[in-house]
């Protein structure tokens, strides 16, 4: 059975991620999407609500499982026994950043692989969506309808 680890922030979920969590389910065996807890960075959403957000968006998916972590990617890989982590690259300069980061990973025991962004999805980041909706801009289609909503709220409570 082969597992794989995709990490990130997920502030809020977008559907360029959804798009790269189906396709690495068709790939391995299980998934485990992993929401990273940095406790330098503020999130608008608590790690908590990323969680359950990304179980409500995969909840249809089989073989795909939510969890958090803290620290080095790879210690989580190996507590939930993921031999590969995932990662999904919009354009150039994604690669540049996150080679450097497959290989270190890759000499700490675990290895990496990229999933190209679709097209349409390749300008898609959590902190574009944040902005948008904070200047109320519309992204229906660019995230799932309920993180809409959840956004909404969000910033109608600031």
């Amino acid at each position: 059975m082969t597992k794989a680890c995709y990490p990130g922030s997920f502030d809020p979920v977008t559907n360029g991620h959804l798009d790269v969590v189906k396709r690495a389910a068709r790939l391995f065996d299980e998934v485990v999407v992993a929401v990273l807890e940095n406790q330098s960075k503020r999130g608008l959403f608590t790690v908590d609500e990323r969680v359950e957000m990304l179980r409500r968006a995969t909840a249809d998916l089989e073989g795909v499982k939510v969890g958090s972590f803290q620290g080095l990617v790879v210690e989580f890989c190996r507590q939930v026994g993921a031999d590969v982590i995932v990662k999904g690259l919009r354009a150039v300069s994604d690669f540049d950043y996150e080679m450097q980061m497959a290989q270190m990973n890759k000499r700490m025991g675990i290895e990496s692989a990229f999933l190209a962004a679709k097209p349409e999805y390749t300008y898609l980041s959590s902190s574009l969506m944040r902005e948008v909706i904070a200047l109320g801009g519309n992204i229906d289609g660019l995230v799932p309808d309920f993180v809409i909503e959840l956004l909404k709220e969000k910033f109608a409570n600031r």
